[in-house]
């Protein structure tokens, strides 16, 4: 049998089960000239200008002292005296007497497409003054947020009441293969010669350029979600540039990207029933039901009901979705999520779904930066299935399994399917040369599910991985669990780590990010200063453009 004849055969079986439901401020200051480190192998031999370093632009990084500047780069590495572009970077510097200095810690959220330039207050939020012995360095990586150019093709694709995400019909499968190349088709247009230069392989580069740029012959490095994987590349191609390195939610470097998205499929559905379970034990405060089974049916009758009329008339059935996908990632905002499910169906008010909606989805001129950034990164790191008949089959099984995200997911990546630049071949991921790094990763992490951890504790034999059992949150380290916050301090602070323990397991179990409390929550939520940088601020740059 056909492809295509499959995939009618089980778009007739869902119909019969009822599947088908309904920037930077820059004031100069003098800068050091960097040291100039002997080459390492694979490394471009090119000497960047010294920062210039000035006051920044966000309140929250000015009000601690940060610094920010641009580091100029080439634009393509095979030609290093030709274009340049420049990457948004800030410092905040160490705070501790030069023998205890122990260099730079550069950081990175995610995405890929997430804006890292605030990522430099994470040291602030390192147990036992732990991080004060490095500069943290935070920055926008190549066509990202306030570094030149931006990257932004169509700031209107977020709007409001999209067609409906799973194709039940040729014609909405057709709308969303024209939306998506037509996504596609902005991007090369707005990209240009940007978008055959933006490979994961590029900002290693960059992050190598800046390490010297800063006078360092070796890097610290603490990257979330996506940034494992560049860091994992980093530490495969330089490691002996490597001196300690924090990776928390690991990418599974066998499956980069098109599988990694179909096993995020599985993994969020069965999340997001942990998360209406979790309703429904608070039901005296939610009252949506006592069964985490009922609360789901009643999520699916509210989504099929916003196919024929949406809520305030612009939350349609895949704002929906997108509304309570934040829940699969991480437990942070669970409490916010819930109020406003409740609040729609006791009291027919939308708003706080609105707000939910727009938190995570810009819109307007540049808003599709994030977007934009992880598709130009993604669609060119290796190339993804370029036969329709091949998503069509692999999306509709994973859909009989887990319906509550596939095809929102699906059509989030399809613009990937008629990407205009030319993709290239992922680095095997070898850390079998690199020093001892601390892994993390939480026993039910949907976005980037928990064998990656496994998997790259064994490519990396001098890696310890530390488990937050049975917990749901995705790159949620530095958040105050202690047993695993302690072991990151400890790390920091002098390089020790767990003891390594044979077999394909972890090597040090501790509590995940806790499940929240409604009423703490609200206590909790009424002490935050307004107009900082805490740490939800943080977490929601670390999901970034989907993590």
């Amino acid at each position: 049998m056909t492809k295509r004849g499959n995939v009618k055969k089980i778009v007739a079986a869902l119909a019969a089960a009822g599947f088908v439901v309904g920037g930077a401020v820059l004031v100069p200051s003098a800068q050091a000239a960097p040291s100039q480190p002997k080459p390492a192998p694979n490394q471009v031999n090119y000497d960047p200008a010294p920062i210039a370093w000035g006051t920044c632009a966000s309140p929250g990084l000015a009000r601690r002292g940060a610094e920010c500047g641009f580091l100029e780069v080439p634009l393509d590495y095979a030609k290093p005296a030709g274009t340049k572009i420049k990457l948004a970077v800030s410092r905040i510097k160490a705070k501790v007497t030069p023998d205890k200095y122990q260099g730079i810690m550069v950081t990175n959220p995610g995405g890929p497409g997430g804006s890292g330039l605030t990522l430099s207050v994470l040291g602030e939020f390192v147990p036992n003054g732990a991080g004060q012995a490095y500069d943290w360095i935070g920055f926008d990586p190549r066509g990202v947020g306030s570094s030149v150019p931006s990257l932004a093709c169509d700031g209107s694709y977020f709007s409001y009441n999209r067609p409906f995400y799973v194709p039940v019909s040729k014609q909405l499968e057709k709308t969303w293969l024209d939306r998506s190349k037509g996504y596609a088709a902005a991007c090369d247009k707005a990209g240009g010669e940007l978008l055959d230069h933006v490979k994961t392989t590029d900002t290693v580069n960059d992050v190598d350029v800046l390490r010297k740029a800063l006078g360092q012959d070796k890097l610290n490095y603490y990257g979330f979600s996506y940034g494992t994987y560049l860091g994992q590349v980093y530490a495969t191609l330089y490691p002996d540039r490597v001196r300690r390195m924090v990776l928390d939610g690991n990418v599974d470097a066998r499956k980069v990207w098109y599988q990694a998205n179909l096993d995020q499929d599985v993994a969020f559905d069965r999340n997001i029933k942990v998360y209406f379970d979790w309703i429904a034990k608070n039901d005296s405060v939610y009252h949506l039901g006592t069964k985490g089974r009922d609360v789901e049916a009643l999520f699916y009758r509210e989504q099929a009901k916003f196919l024929k009329k949406p809520a305030g008339g612009v939350i349609g059935p895949d704002e929906w979705t997108d509304i309570f996908l934040q829940a699969g990632y991480y437990v942070f905002g669970w409490e916010d999520v819930a109020n406003a499910f409740s609040a729609w169906i006791h009291d027919g008010d939308w708003q706080g779904l609105k707000d939910l909606y727009d938190a995570s989805n810009g819109q307007g001129p540049g808003s599709d930066n994030s977007f934009a950034m992880y598709l130009a990164t993604q669609c060119t790191d290796v190339q993804w299935p370029t036969q329709w008949s091949r998503w069509q089959v692999d999306n509709w099984l994973t859909f009989l399994r887990a319906p509550f995200e596939t095809w929102g997911n699906a059509w989030f990546n399809a613009p990937c399917l008629t990407w205009g630049a030319k993709a290239g071949k992922p680095v095997p991921v070898d850390g079998s040369k690199a020093p001892p790094i601390l892994l993390i990763g939480e026993t039910l992490d949907a976005a980037t599910p928990y064998e990656g951890s496994l998997e790259l504790r064994s490519r990396f034999p001098k890696s310890v991985l530390i488990e937050g059992v049975n917990g749901t949150t995705h790159s949620g380290s530095l958040n105050g669990v202690v047993c695993t916050d302690d072991k990151i301090a400890d790390y920091l602070a002098t390089g020790a780590l767990p003891a390594r323990k044979p077999g394909r397991h972890s090597d040090a179990q501790c509590d995940p990010v806790p499940q929240p409390n409604p009423a703490a929550a609200a206590k909790q939520r009424a002490a935050v200063a307004g107009g900082d940088i805490t740490r939800a601020d943080l977490q929601k740059l670390i999901i970034g453009a989907r993590g």
